[in-house]
């Protein structure tokens, strides 16, 4: 029990110490960048149509604390965050929650189509493959895989939208809904933003699904081995349920992991995918807010990301503990049983 609270206090002690060097380095990042907020405010991307004379300037310097010495706008801006405010955009002159909050959707919902595509297909294929270890339909499978793992995710978007969005006309080039239209019922909204979304959930999955394929497929040859499975099939139960109930529940640990590990592969890959599509999701207006140093919004934008990468670290332990009981506590009574001894052994054992 005292193990247990130790091990809790660790646990919430490190992410709490990640937490005070996210928001650091997301407080020093944009200032790091050379420019000027107010220089380019007012223009387009990459562009300035405005100009702010000196006096503007400083004023609006002193408006935002940035005239204020960089360690009191880090306390400034600490104190702030914790108390959840984000601040106000420069360039949008709202609130950065607000921003936020109309784009997070978007983001969010190219992340969890794309991890939970990404799964089954890295689910399925990887258990093929193991099935068919060595032979031409795994070597096969295999070369595909490893070939879509190693294009960036730009350039998976970067073919599709040429192939399927320019040549065949399959799916909208850009943007997440229908201009101008009005929808007849709720269904027809979803189905105008889900095919507008096809495109780049293709692209973070394509790029992502080859990582899940080789966790599977390396686990899974590693469990289809073991006794308790050569057990299962001399009892006569069906291949399905060998392959994916007994075979994948001991199997599924490493994908849990590498999951939560790829969160933050995926959010980026996200951005660059909103990018390539136009979406309007938080990685085009980080662009944007990025081309106007508009540095509340790439705070704000930055500490939801970080946010729910360790958001999905969290999850990943209380999963792991949940499936495995192993990880929760030490061996206390290693005489009654063996904690080594996992759920489908026990059941065939």
């Amino acid at each position: 029990m005292t193990s247990t609270r130790s091990k809790r206090i660790k646990t919430i002690l490190g992410y709490l110490i990640t937490f005070l060097l996210l928001i650091t380095i997301n407080f020093s990042l944009p200032r790091l960048m050379p420019g000027d907020p107010f220089i380019h405010a007012g223009g387009e991307a990459g562009e300035v149509i405005t100009f702010y004379s000196e006096d503007q300037i400083e004023y609006l310097r002193e408006y935002y604390g940035l005239d204020e010495p960089v360690h009191r706008q880090y306390f400034s801006y600490l104190g702030d965050t914790l108390t959840g405010n984000l601040g106000f955009s420069y360039y949008y002159n709202q609130d950065v929650s607000q921003i936020i909050l109309k784009r997070l959707p978007w983001t969010m919902l190219l992340v969890i189509f794309s991890t939970a595509l990404s799964i089954i297909l890295g689910i399925i294929l990887g258990s093929y493959s193991a099935e068919k270890r060595g032979g031409w339909q795994d070597r096969a499978v295999y070369l595909v895989m490893i070939v879509f793992s190693e294009i960036p995710a730009f350039l998976i978007g970067i073919f599709l939208l040429v192939i399927l969005g320019a040549s065949l006309g399959l799916f909208p080039l850009s943007g997440g809904v229908t201009h101008f239209t009005v929808h007849e019922s709720i269904w027809s909204q979803i189905i105008d933003i889900l095919y507008h979304s096809a495109l780049p959930i293709m692209t973070l999955t394509l790029s992502r699904v080859g990582g899940m394929y080789l966790l599977v497929r390396n686990s899974m040859t590693t469990v289809l081995s073991k006794d308790y499975i050569k057990t299962a099939k001399a009892k006569g139960l069906k291949k399905f349920r060998i392959k994916y109930v007994h075979g994948l529940r001991n199997a599924i640990l490493p994908l849990i992991t590498r999951v939560c590990l790829q969160m933050g592969g995926i959010i980026g890959g996200a951005v660059l995918a909103e990018n390539v599509f136009s979406y309007p999701g938080l990685g085009t207006i980080m662009t944007e807010a990025v081309f106007v140093r508009d540095y509340p919004l790439l705070q704000g934008i930055f500490l939801v990301m970080a946010l729910t990468v360790m958001g999905a670290n969290v999850l990943a332990d209380v999963l792991y503990q949940r499936l495995d009981p192993r990880t929760k506590a030490p061996v206390i009574n290693p005489k009654k049983t063996s904690v080594c001894e996992t759920t489908a052994e026990k059941e065939f054992n």
